[in-house]
Formats: structure tokens, C-alpha cells, sequence
């Protein structure tokens, strides 16, 4: 059944394991699995959707940006760990994926919308962080 969702048009709903969730996040909650299984298999890091576990990726990020790693190198990888931080964060308050000409981003319960892979770059530039991204999208829809 569709759902409106204003400016960014109808989208339909998709079944996943989470239950009704808009088509919006099909594409995010791959790349957060791709990023889970990359870590596990090749850095042997286990993420496990909880907001600790953006400790180890805000790490993994520095890391990979400490060994000058170009961004075109990793772009996937940090595209990935952006999902990543945004299904922490819908599945910490309910907050919906949204999409709009390619970009994606979150949508928690009070309508903020928040940029976990714009912030995944902003990470490997020296500027931002996951887990303080993830804080305060949890601490804003408790309010």
C-alpha cells in the first residue's frame, strides 16, 4: 500500500525482516549488511547494530584515513558505514530511511531528518563522527 511521505513523493512499502518499511531502505540496508560482513570477514570487527558499536567504525574510519587510503578507494566502504550508523539509528527510534535523487537519509519520529553517509565522509575528512551522529539523533526523538 502506498504511503505519501509529502515532498518526496509516494513510495511503496517492502516487507523485510524489520516488517513494513518504506522502499526508501532497500538500498541503505544492504550497503549496512555489505559493511557488517566486510567487517567481520576482513578486519574480524563485529557490529552488532548497537550504538557502541559506532565506536569501532568511527575507528576503522580514522584508520583507513591514517593510512591515506584515497576517498575514490573507499567510497563504498564509507557509503557503507553510513548506512550502517543509519540503521542504528532507525532500529534505536523508529526513524524511517528517505530518499530523493540518489541521497538517502533518516527520518526519526520528530521529523528531523539526519545524513549518516554524508557524516561517513565527514569522518574520513577529519570532521565528524558516527557515534556523535547516533547520540544525538537518539537523544533528540526521546525528547
Amino acid at each position: 500500500m502506498p504511503r505519501d511521505y509529502g515532498f518526496l513523493g509516494a513510495m511503496t512499502d517492502v516487507m523485510t525482516v524489520r516488517g513494513t518499511r518504506p522502499r526508501a531502505a532497500a538500498q541503505p540496508v544492504r550497503w549496512a549488511a555489505d559493511a557488517v560482513a566486510m567487517m567481520r570477514e576482513g578486519a574480524r570487527v563485529r557490529l552488532d547494530y548497537s550504538a557502541q558499536s559506532l565506536w569501532r567504525v568511527d575507528r576503522m574510519i580514522e584508520e583507513i584515513r591514517r593510512e591515506g587510503a584515497p576517498y575514490a578507494a573507499v567510497e563504498s566502504e564509507l557509503r557503507g558505514f553510513g548506512a550502517y550508523a543509519g540503521e542504528v539509528i532507525a532500529w534505536h527510534t523508529g526513524a524511517e530511511w528517505w530518499a530523493t535523487g540518489g541521497e538517502h537519509w533518516v527520518r526519526t519520529p520528530e521529523g528531523r531528518l539526519w545524513d549518516p553517509i554524508d557524516e561517513a565522509r565527514r569522518c574520513f575528512g577529519g570532521h565528524g563522527s558516527l557515534r556523535l551522529l547516533c547520540r544525538d539523533a537518539v537523544n533528540g526523538a526521546r525528547r
